[in-house]
């Protein structure tokens, strides 16, 4: 081996080192808060365990015990249909605004994109809390306002009916993250295709269906995987405004008992670690089972400029 080729060996080996050290917080973190807790939550699965005395070994008994349990149906039907309902709202508001965002200057466009972001850093406790308020079917600002045009608004925070639509439209306080990635897309769809476009006669309607949303397919993929992902895992603000405050107290209903919510009560209420463990294990399997779905279809609607 000449010496230039033992420098590059060296230099390569180098650059690895420094990667790895680089990644090592990251690889370390995982390790201690994401891996060994699964792990350990797989195992608690087998188990009968109250956090106050020692795990015994139950087998499949909680797993036999979900299929049972028809709060499990009823949590992960709620879940299933906030998802369905919440994903598409998401998506299209977030596209709606960064479409307007493409639209003006330089300098409102960067005010504008922070005050749609300024709503992701509200905490969630207080969104739960903001959806009492602006959804109250008595004194709610959001019936006041429909008041006020002559539609008489809905009970959102009692009737079983309205209280996942209202979530959902509590949901789209927070776009802001989604909104910028699409501004992202948006800027690099080259403008040649839309002049050739318009010479052809191409209208604004078939501009957007054949041109914008080929090209941003790939951003409107990632964000519908970690839109669906995170519908799939609602707690905060649903927990906060049904299930944690002192108005709601009184709320029998299931219409907002998520998923996530039973899993929690039954691990922090019931203590029933184990079988909140076993539950914890389903719901990852559904998520990877829907991801893996939605990967497949992925390749017949995704269009990449590689390919």
């Amino acid at each position: 081996m000449s010496t230039v080729e033992r420098r590059r060996t060296r230099f390569r080996r180098g650059e690895t080192w420094a990667a790895y050290a680089f990644l090592s917080p990251w690889m370390i973190g995982f390790v201690i808060f994401m891996a060994i807790p699964m792990v350990a939550s797989l195992v608690l699965s087998f188990t009968d365990y109250d956090a106050l005395n020692a795990p015994r070994f139950a087998g499949w008994a909680n797993y036999e015990e979900i299929l049972a349990d028809p709060k499990i149906a009823k949590s992960m039907a709620n879940t299933m249909i906030y998802t369905v309902l919440a994903v598409p709202a998401h998506m299209a508001v977030s596209l709606a605004l960064a479409s307007l965002l493409a639209r003006v200057g330089r300098r409102s466009a960067g005010f504008f994109r922070t005050v749609f972001y300024l709503p992701e850093v509200t905490p969630k406790v207080a969104v739960g809390v903001l959806f009492l308020l602006l959804f109250n079917g008595q004194v709610g600002v959001v019936n006041a306002a429909l008041g006020a045009i002559g539609i008489e608004g809905p009970q959102w925070s009692t009737d079983d009916l309205w209280v996942k639509p209202g979530l959902v439209l509590m949901h789209l306080w927070s776009v802001g993250s989604t909104v910028v990635i699409y501004l992202a897309a948006l800027k690099n769809v080259p403008s040649e295709l839309y002049e050739a476009a318009e010479i052809d006669g191409a209208s604004a309607w078939q501009r957007f269906r054949k041109i914008t949303v080929p090209m941003i397919s790939g951003a409107l993929f990632f964000t519908l995987i970690v839109q669906t992902i995170a519908a799939l895992q609602t707690f905060d603000e649903a927990y906060t405004a049904f299930y944690g405050s002192a108005s709601s107290a009184s709320y029998s209903s299931d219409a907002a008992l998520f998923y996530l919510i039973y899993l929690f009560q039954q691990a922090f209420q019931f203590l029933h670690m184990g079988y909140a463990s076993a539950m914890a294990w389903l719901l990852f399997l559904v998520i990877l089972a829907i991801t893996a779905i939605q990967v497949r279809l992925s390749k017949r609607f995704v269009h990449y400029e590689g390919r």
